[in-house]
């Protein structure tokens, strides 16, 4: 894969630059401490790969990513956390906070490639090949959802089913009280696996792994018994090979 890095810190981007040379698979087309010293390269060459810094002068990374109308994949790699969130939404790679161990890059490229080569097959990545990828590298599969007044991070894995209550969603998770959050199914299901989180019922969705049972139009999880809505009955049913 083609890639540039994009750094203002001449040592972080020194260290990346020496974590690419190192794996091999990368070349390395162009190294900048300026991200708009970068446009031209990436208006101009088929760049597969940016490794890019977020607190910058002129520009931070995310901003920079959102005015390219041709993205490349893009991982974040920042000191600061709390950009994570955004991150994600704007659908990078990763999101690797300095100091960055190798084997999480390492980790982080590999994901990289299994996207890219799937784009190379002319097909797009869906949500749930993306995920398992996640899973193969070894990174946790979640969502971030607000909550109160701070941003909450679930595991999709403790996520048993999900209970909408007029404006708002009850998440049901593992051993923990449910978290509330003011969304909608549509913004919830845009984060989830859709094969493996299904909609039920105009106020359900459940995770398929956590099902116990279905016994006639209810599905048992945890011994709580949810209905299945007939408008959505024939769907998952298929669905789960029934």
């Amino acid at each position: 894969m083609r890639c540039v890095i994009i750094d203002d810190e001449p040592l972080a981007l020194g260290i990346i630059k020496s974590y690419c040379e190192d794996i091999g698979a990368l070349n390395i087309v162009g190294t900048f401490t300026n991200a708009l010293e970068a446009i031209p390269l990436l208006s101009d060459t088929n760049v597969d790969l940016v490794f890019l810094d977020i607190e910058m002068p002129q520009i931070n990374g995310i901003d920079f990513i959102k005015t390219l109308d041709h993205k490349p994949l893009f991982v974040f790699t920042t000191a600061y956390s709390q950009y994570a969130l955004e991150g994600f939404e704007i659908n990078a790679v990763d999101y690797l906070v300095k100091p960055i161990p190798f084997p999480r890059f390492v980790k982080a490229v590999n994901r990289a490639k299994e996207i890219y080569e799937l784009k190379r097959a002319n097909k797009e990545p869906s949500v749930l090949q993306v995920k398992e990828s996640l899973a193969t590298s070894g990174v946790e599969e979640f969502v971030f959802v607000k909550s109160d007044y701070g941003t909450v991070k679930i595991k999709l894995s403790d996520i048993r089913y999900i209970q909408g209550l007029k404006d708002y969603l009850k998440i049901h998770v593992f051993e923990e009280k449910p978290i509330l959050t003011l969304m909608t199914f549509k913004d919830i299901q845009s984060k989830l696996p859709e094969n493996q989180f299904l909609r039920v019922h105009r106020s359900y969705i459940v995770n398929i792994r956590s099902i116990n049972s279905i016994q006639r139009s209810k599905v048992i999880i945890d011994n709580i018994r949810i209905p299945i809505g007939d408008s959505y009955k024939t769907d998952f049913l298929k669905k789960i090979g029934m």
